[in-house]
């Protein structure tokens, strides 16, 4: 079954890992990645986990009052049963949630990602192959450098005067431009390189 591609925001949203071994690790590491508030719970949980910022912990077994307020759930034991159980709470409370290794009980997955700042791409097999998730992303790493994230950041700080200064139609064509001079001369153009760019898509008021 493939998944519909849906990007959400995870900064300072709560969600709950629960587990506390290396895969839990692994999912608290992810969703810290995007700026979530992790909360973690297993009886047994590794120190590295207990360590890191944004994430809080309560070692005890899980209890569907764990999910109040959490807006996404990892089920990350090494029980499939207990793993079932949380997915099941999970959904009569209408929560996201994520078991790992258990595609049944999944009504979301984790794709394997590339991320340069706020750029993301993502890619995902509908959990039937890893392997093929691994060489799509190792295909894009060469093209999701750190210039095209800090291009894509500038170019985000620029909509608001394009779109004061230019009609829509010839917006794309300034973002378009502004994009293959950065990427040509391999850095961020100015602000008098930006501008010479900008004007030219000026409409101009006809002589009289």
């Amino acid at each position: 079954m493939s998944y519909f591609p849906m990007f959400i925001e995870l900064k300072e949203r709560r969600c709950l890992v629960v587990g506390g071994g290396d895969i839990a690790l692994h999912k608290v590491k992810v969703l810290i990645d995007f700026g979530a508030h992790v909360t973690v719970v297993s009886p047994d949980i590794l120190l590295e986990i207990k360590q890191m910022e944004l994430v809080s912990y309560r070692e005890g077994k899980f209890h569907p009052r764990d999910l109040d307020g959490q807006q996404l759930v990892v089920a990350a034991t090494d029980d499939e049963e207990e793993n079932h159980r949380i997915a099941q709470a999970c959904k009569a409370a209408h929560l996201p949630v994520n078991a790992v290794d258990q595609i049944e009980d999944c009504n979301f997955i984790f794709p394997s990602y590339l991320k340069k700042g706020e750029v993301v791409a993502a890619f995902s097999s509908g959990g039937q192959s890893p392997l093929v998730t691994q060489y799509l992303k190792a295909q894009m790493v060469p093209l999701l450098t750190d210039l095209l994230a800090k291009l894509a950041e500038r170019l985000g700080d620029l909509r608001k005067s394009v779109q004061t200064s230019c009609p829509q139609e010839a917006r794309k064509a300034v973002y378009q431009e502004i994009l293959s001079l950065g990427l040509e001369k391999g850095s961020v153009p100015s602000d008098e390189e930006i501008g010479r760019v900008i004007e030219k898509f000026i409409p101009r008021n006809p002589q009289t």
